[in-house]
């Protein structure tokens, strides 16, 4: 579906890059959708009249034959490169012929000027003979840009030139033809290798990136020109064979089919679709992990934590001091571990113990310290850690905190079905939402980053089933501990279920002492319903024992927690005003 646009008959739009590939097409649907006037630029030549050798030849094979035919016909050897040099350009040609009809069969009018749009005197002259016959330029569309992919220690001056020029001066010299205060259009073809980066791409990224700073800058200076940088992934272009998808799939790279790709580019010409002046359609492009040295390596990562970088520390006070939770801690052991590994996920954590508590008063340590040593690894299959977060005193004595074995995976495993999911609503708590933390009745002392449980849908002496729905918080709010592949908040949530059901019960509260197995499977999702399956595994006087499984309505698992244990605290724990 497409949103009506601003594009009137009367707007006439300069279309760099615009008569084949990907911009022809977008092109085409723009007249499709509303038919008006449009100059293609592109440094192709049009052949007025194609040599009578190739006439009627369509399929790409014999064409090249009788191009080879002609040559040897004309005395001349034939080289696989000057047989391509003939069938690019007569192909070129004729894809240009072929989008010029498309668009005129719309009933919307199109030339086309053969110019390089880094040759700025030669794009000026070309121009204005044509804005004569069309009127003033309203709308540009930047699509022009070349590709020298290389790793960067192989790349030359004229590679990075070749790449940067025509985006970055190609943009310079065709705002340099337009009066800024008629330009009532502006979209700029950029990429996802600007906005997240690629390998072999550092000069394409470069000159996406400048185009996605230049979109805002421009639309600082001309707020009444509809600007936007589209950051485009790859098109399910005619270049993209099922080889190649297929190799696109295994990096988690989503290809843009071409029908759905130019209607999102008529969108984007809406002033009121949306107010951002740069949009990413596409998904980054995930390198395949470098193979793993065999040597067992060792880290250690410092880490100043202060209340202040760290908002959500406000919703999780006791006594009225902010603590870490445990979630949180072994949050920064993963991100650690998978940020040495890039392509490697969390799948396992062992043994997560909490050794002493990290509180943040006037005693608080400067700084904390991650430690991880790789204990096993094996070529694309996994890594394994042993992680410790340890601070020291004014005195010098060595504190330790949490301590964990993670391990990492290559390829995930199918997220498992939980069996045993009962959705039965037995009503025998009804307290809802947010008076599960302001009337006292459950004893959870969280506070917003943390919440919320939805309902209790059943409770029994043996299990609790909770429905929850965590609203996500600003990343700034997330401070050290953000939300990559493991959520450290939804986590926490999933625990407050032992809480409901201990004081349901008991009339006790507890904290986290050890999470003797824990595993994740798929995201948990923010802002929408998932399912927490707390089974009660052992109860003491001291302490609780339990299962944790997140799921969704259908029983697919996201993650679980195994043989957690609790300790029963006192019940004079306070919530945070």
């Amino acid at each position: 579906m497409t949103i009506p646009t601003q594009v009137r008959p009367s707007s006439v739009f300069l279309v760099s890059g615009g008569a084949k590939g990907i911009t022809a097409q977008c092109t085409i649907e723009m007249a499709q959708h509303q038919p008006c006037k449009f100059i293609l630029l592109g440094r192709s030549e049009v052949l007025d009249n194609e040599p009578d050798f190739v006439q009627d030849c369509l399929e790409e094979s014999a064409l090249k034959k009788r191009i080879m035919e002609n040559l040897l016909a004309q005395g001349e050897k034939p080289t696989p490169m000057s047989v391509q040099k003939i069938y690019n350009k007569i192909a070129s040609s004729r894809e240009i012929k072929k989008t010029l009809a498309a668009i005129q069969q719309t009933g919307a009018q199109a030339e086309y000027i053969s110019v390089d749009v880094t040759n700025v005197a030669d794009l000026q002259t070309k121009l204005a003979a044509a804005v004569e016959r069309t009127g003033a330029i309203t709308g540009i569309i930047h699509g022009a840009g070349n590709l020298a992919d290389k790793l960067i220690e192989k790349k030359t001056d004229q590679d990075f030139e070749k790449v940067y020029t025509a985006k970055v001066q190609g943009l310079e010299n065709l705002l340099s033809c337009v009066n800024p205060s008629q330009l009532q259009q502006l979209v700029l073809f950029s990429s996802v290798s600007g906005f997240y980066g690629n390998m072999g791409q550092s000069d394409y990224a470069i000159a996406n990136e400048i185009l996605n700073k230049s979109a805002h800058l421009i639309k600082q200076n001309y707020p009444q020109c509809h600007v936007v940088a589209i950051n485009w992934g790859g098109w399910d272009s005619g270049m993209v064979t099922p080889e190649l998808k297929k190799a696109f799939a295994e990096r988690g790279i989503e290809i843009i089919p071409v029908e759905v790709g130019t209607k999102m580019l008529v969108n984007e010409l809406h002033p009121a679709f949306h107010e951002a002046t740069q949009v990413v359609i596409g998904s980054p492009s995930i390198r395949p992990p470098a193979p793993l040295d065999p040597e067992l390596k060792s880290y250690r990562i410092r880490r100043r934590m202060t209340v202040e970088a760290n908002p959500f520390l406000h919703d999780h006070a006791i006594a009225g001091t902010p603590v870490l939770p445990a979630t949180c801690a072994m949050t920064w052991m993963i991100n650690a571990c998978e940020e040495l590994y890039p392509g490697y996920r969390y799948l396992r954590c062992k043994d997560f113990k909490v050794l002493k508590g990290i509180t943040f008063g006037e005693n608080s340590p400067s700084e904390h310290i991650l430690e991880l040593q790789e204990v096993a690894k094996t070529d694309a299959e996994f890594v394994e850690f042993q992680t410790t977060i340890l601070s020291k005193n004014a005195t010098g004595k060595t504190h330790f905190h949490y301590k964990s074995l993670i391990k990492l995976v290559r390829q995930m495993p199918d997220a498992p079905i939980y069996e045993s999911a009962n959705f039965t609503e037995d009503h025998t708590i009804t307290t809802t939402g947010k008076d599960f933390y302001q009337n006292g009745d459950s004893s959870l002392f969280h506070g917003p980053a943390f919440q919320q449980i939805t309902r209790v849908l059943n409770i029994s002496p043996q299990k609790i089933t909770i429905e929850c729905c965590w609203p996500e918080i600003t990343a700034q709010q997330q401070g050290q501990f953000p939300v990559q592949w493991h959520n450290p908040y939804t986590t926490d949530l999933s625990t407050q279920s032992l809480w409901i059901w201990l004081n349901h019960y008991h009339q006790e509260v507890c904290l986290p002492g050890q999470l003797t197995h824990s595993e994740q499977y798929r995201a948990v999702p923010c802002n929408a319903p998932f399912y927490v399956s707390c089974e009660i595994e052992g109860k003491t006087a001291t302490s609780a024992t339990a299962n944790f499984i997140l799921h969704d309505r259908q029983g697919k698992i996201y993650s679980r927690i195994l043989g957690a244990k609790a300790v029963i605290a006192p019940m004079n724990l306070h919530k945070p005003k």
